[in-house]
């Protein structure tokens, strides 16, 4: 148990979180929406601090990151709960866990020890990752901090529903966001994941872009009926190019029947295909097809030359392609952050 960085106290011992944007108002004894905040006495406390759901060595392109040193192993950690309660999760076990203190089996990581089994197992940097990482936001800040001491890259995967708050104070610390962008209307964020005020995730990706010059990438899972419709993807397309840039990648992924959607088919190719087309005639460079092992989609081709840049076998990565950030052939840029003689960035 930790107190809580971002809060503010009320009348009658009420507090108001502000980690996140549901900001909850939480009576004495009560919790937030996620259930790992929790009014003590008037004060705040996040429950959940250094316990460990879900531990595993990664390569970088599972997250997904294809720009952001490719072929790089990452350390990755989740923990428990979630502020979105998505139908379709893939991972309910933890973000939404039926036992009312399921930390008190988890394996308690501290923030030293999270580098030193990043270093142990020969990991280029640490992600927050498998549950929403905002959920044990004081631990992620305490860790990333020290990863940026011992020159390991920091990554956030995320829904993007933080406060602006939350994101200034661990902006310093953050390499990489990878967001969901679930769909482009009220409508449909609220039958996912039961969420009303949805856009400001798009202001947190621009802002951790623009502000924190994070290295930003978005991701959509394409639902058939109630995402891949015109209108929604031409929407996210547009924001992309307009907001972060045409040198955004943008993944379209295939969605399988999980958790409260088992009745919905799986996405067809072809629908996924048609929302990559419809991302390049919006003018984004680089539009990836993923949860498609094999597919042609995965892989990036320079938008100036054409030559396959990186190919791409489910999680196996060859950048034979890339000469530093560049295309090796014609010269083009093409926004890749990399490993350089063991240093952070390009």
């Amino acid at each position: 148990m930790h107190e809580a960085m971002l809060y503010e106290k009320l009348a009658n011992s009420r507090v108001q979180c502000d980690i996140c944007q549901w900001r909850c108002r939480i009576d004495r004894g009560k919790f937030g929406v996620c259930k790992m905040y929790q009014n003590r006495g008037g004060l705040l406390y996040n429950l959940n601090y250094a316990q460990s759901s879900s531990v595993a060595v990664d390569p970088i392109e599972k997250k997904p990151l294809f720009h952001f040193f490719p072929a790089s192993l990452v350390f990755s950690l989740g923990s428990w709960g979630c502020n979105f309660h998505c139908q379709d999760c893939q991972n309910w076990e933890i973000a939404c866990p039926e036992t009312s203190e399921p930390w008190r089996t988890s394996r308690e990581i501290k923030p030293q020890e999270a580098i030193r089994l990043a270093q142990e197992y020969n990991c280029q940097g640490i992600a927050w990752t498998y549950n929403e990482p905002t959920m044990w936001f004081e631990y992620t800040l305490d860790s990333a901090k020290l990863a940026k001491k011992n020159n390991l890259y920091t990554v956030y995967v995320t829904n993007g529903h933080m406060t602006p708050e939350a994101l200034d104070i661990i902006g310093p610390y953050l390499d990489a966001l990878r967001v969901d962008v679930k769909g482009f209307n009220d409508a449909f964020y609220r039958k996912l994941a039961k969420v009303s005020h949805w856009r400001g995730i798009l202001e947190v990706a621009k802002r951790a872009k623009n502000k924190w010059q994070m290295h930003v990438e978005v991701i959509t899972n394409i639902m058939p009926t109630l995402n891949d419709d015109e209108k929604q993807l031409w929407g996210i397309a547009n924001w992309i190019r307009a907001e972060l840039g045409e040198m955004t990648p943008w993944h379209v992924t295939r969605f399988y029947p999980h958790h409260y959607m088992s009745d919905l088919s799986p996405t067809p190719v072809a629908t996924l295909e048609h929302a990559a087309l419809i991302g390049k005639r919006a003018g984004l460079k680089f539009v990836y097809i993923g949860n498609l092992s094999g597919h042609k989609g995965e892989n990036t081709v320079c938008y100036s030359c054409g030559n396959l840049i990186v190919e791409r076998f489910g999680y196996q990565t060859k950048t034979d392609g890339l000469n530093g950030s560049k295309c090796k052939s014609c010269g083009a840029e093409l926004n890749f952050r990399l490993l350089v003689g063991g240093g952070r960035h390009d």
